[in-house]
């Protein structure tokens, strides 16, 4: 996938192209271009089954929201800080304020029930969860890769806390079409991570 023939805002392509380059950036293993790419995937399909959302604002909010990743804290605050900084003379400024909320909401994928717009992102963000066994494999190994600073006992550890945290939470997806899609796949590969993962 061409990543730049997506962005939405085809006047302002020399940010577009800032934005692929960051994805694109060679110690990235799961928060790169690929994982954009399917967040944008996913965003469509939400859209095709009918699930509503402001498009540009979710769109630009699922570019931005990785676009700081260094597996360092405030990340979502950096990417946000990126799109308050970059967006003003491109969209309106209350484009810009929902695009940095959106960015922010990332950090926890909790958006409330009534946000369509923060639940659409979020799904899109998680669907990795609900993919193929394969795929969920590549995502587990591109993720400990992004953390092999890290010893062994203190990721699983970290990984494990992740993993329940997410199946605590009463559902993981918050749009009816991801739910009816995706809900039981995810919670499946997130439950065989666990058990992988249990010493």
């Amino acid at each position: 996938m061409d990543l730049l023939l997506a962005w939405p805002l085809p006047g302002a392509r020399p940010l577009g192209a800032q934005l692929v380059a960051s994805y694109d950036h060679p110690a990235r293993r799961y928060h790169d271009g690929r994982h954009l790419g399917e967040v944008l995937e996913r965003i469509h399909e939400l859209s095709a089954h009918g699930v509503e959302f402001d498009r540009m604002a979710v769109l630009l909010a699922a570019w931005f929201h990785d676009s700081v990743y260094d597996a360092q804290p405030d990340a979502e605050k950096r990417s946000a800080a990126w799109a308050a900084e970059a967006l003003p003379t491109l969209v309106d400024q209350a484009v810009v304020d929902e695009v940095v909320r959106l960015v922010l909401m990332t950090e926890h994928h909790r958006p409330a029930d009534d946000d369509g717009n923060g639940c659409a992102l979020s799904d899109a963000d998680l669907a990795i969860l609900a993919a193929p066994a394969e795929r969920y494999a590549e995502y587990v190994a591109s993720v400990r890769e992004e953390y092999a600073q890290m010893p062994d006992d203190l990721f699983a550890a970290g990984r494990a806390e992740v993993l329940r945290d997410l199946l605590a939470k009463p559902h993981l997806f918050h749009t009816a079409y991801a739910q009816d899609a995706w809900e039981d796949t995810a919670r499946a590969n997130v439950r065989r991570e666990l058990d992988e993962l249990a010493p």
